[in-house]
């Protein structure tokens, strides 16, 4: 049997970063009334990009695991609801 290969870390792509680290700007402005500059955008993105992303991709395959479970169990019992009385 083949060995499955590890998936690779989780990375944003150029735009995505963007428009978070505008995100970020805006909250620190709106929420602490400081104004931050794009360093501190870009090493708090990396931060969560790094320590947060997996956390959150984990728990997005649990909630998929247990809505495909879900899905399965309402499948098999529609299944055997098609079965006709033999009497």
């Amino acid at each position: 049997m083949k060995k499955r290969e590890s998936l690779s870390r989780i990375r944003l792509s150029d735009s995505q970063r963007k428009k978070l680290t505008e995100e970020l700007k805006a909250f620190y402005l709106t929420e602490r009334g400081e104004e931050i500059g794009i360093i501190e955008q870009m090493q708090l993105l990396d931060v969560f990009e790094e320590k947060m992303a997996p956390i959150i991709y984990n728990k997005a395959l649990e909630d998929a695991k247990k809505w495909f479970t879900q899905m399965m169990d309402n499948l098999d019992c529609d299944y055997y609801t098609l079965y006709q009385d033999e009497n």
